[in-house]
């Protein structure tokens, strides 16, 4: 699975625990409240918190409120979604630029956030 292949819906809701790890980019599975449900050994490394911190919290409020907003969180509201935005996080007084793939298909109960690092 690559960051920008088409279709990279089923892959990710079909794919291991182990399989998202190996992924070279993060990857945060949430259901349709937001709550995180997987988050990646990338992502994991990349911002600096650990899956135990991350699992089972609001992602936009409790883990990254600085993409509450429309231009990241306020998109899912749309019955379906796959869209690349370039963004840049402001976490812990540092500001990384990334590439967001935000992916949401109508009827299914989760939601994927991709995190590539610019």
């Amino acid at each position: 699975m690559a960051f920008d292949s088409p279709g990279l819906l089923p892959g990710l809701a079909a794919a291991s625990k182990s399989e998202l790890d190996e992924l070279k980019f993060g990857v945060v599975e949430m259901d349709l409240e937001g709550i995180v449900l997987r988050y990646n050994r990338a992502e994991a490394q990349q911002a600096g918190l650990s899956e135990d911190q991350v699992v089972g919290r609001q992602f936009f409020r409790d883990v990254a409120a600085c993409c509450n907003n429309q231009r990241v969180a306020q998109r899912y509201e749309q019955p379906s979604l796959d869209e690349t935005i370039e963004y840049t996080f402001a976490f812990q007084m540092r500001l990384t630029p990334v590439t967001l793939r935000l992916i949401k298909d109508a009827g299914a109960a989760v939601m994927y956030m991709l995190v590539l690092r610019r």
